[in-house]
């Protein structure tokens, strides 16, 4: 699937140039050619089938066949994920979204071995940022994921005081997050800790903003899969899937 801008799929018969990277790669990459099909996204709500009308060194002409509007996803599924180290974090926003995640929540937790600051945040937010686009493309999401932070403790129990429902995955939690109530619209934001784990203190301020904790499973996953799991079992739940 390809990204235009939002408000460039309207309506069946116009033509969409595919520029810039998008171009590049349908054009060189893709080797897309005259009369073959083409998937669009505007990455807001809008999905397009086209059919390629010409070719040139770095752009692509495609001729709008259908158009389809997709509402926004209720409710809302907001992942808050620890940073991890290495490219864990960047593997945990690909999985979440192509699994369906509408939002990603860079989390500066107190156990996070990488410390965003400065321009090395500021890349780092990029490439996650980066990462969604594209996940979102390779599994032809109508709505690419909002991606911000780095986030601290107290944004983040705002973030849980304003949910529908706000969960936080821990192993020992008492209840697992297959038979929690769902609320049917809103927001439900998921909390995913750090390798070494929430701590004490983060554990209690999320509880007093009004977040359930609860457990996936009998195993215990990386931050970089738990995020992926739980948000399947939620979109299951309240019946996305």
């Amino acid at each position: 699937m390809f990204l235009v801008a939002p408000g460039e799929l309207t309506a069946p018969g116009e033509t969409v140039v595919l520029s810039g990277p998008e171009g590049r790669h349908a054009a060189v990459v893709r080797r897309l050619r005259a009369g073959e099909r083409a998937d669009l996204s505007d990455g807001a709500g809008t999905l397009a089938t086209g059919v390629v009308a010409s070719v040139s060194q770095e752009s692509v002409a495609v001729t709008v066949r259908s158009v389809l509007a997709v509402p926004v996803p209720s409710p809302r599924i907001t992942v808050v994920q620890a940073l991890a180290k290495g490219d864990r974090g960047e593997l945990a926003v690909e999985m979440m979204t192509e699994v369906g995640v509408d939002a990603v929540v860079a989390w500066a937790a107190e156990r996070s071995v990488v410390r965003w600051e400065g321009s090395r945040g500021e890349r780092s937010l990029g490439k996650w940022a980066s990462v969604a686009r594209e996940a979102a493309k390779q599994s032809r999401r109508a709505w690419i994921p909002a991606v911000s932070g780095p986030a601290a403790l107290p944004e983040v129990a705002r973030a849980v005081s304003a949910a529908a429902c706000a969960v936080v995955l821990e192993a020992d939690a008492p209840v697992p997050l297959s038979r929690l109530a769902l609320p049917v619209d809103g927001e439900i934001v998921l909390v995913v800790g750090p390798e070494g784990g929430i701590s004490p203190h983060e554990r209690s301020a999320l509880a007093v903003a009004g977040a359930i904790e609860a457990r996936l499973g009998p195993t215990v996953l990386r931050t970089s899969t738990a995020g992926a799991a739980a948000t399947a079992v939620l979109l299951t739940r309240c019946a996305r899937w």
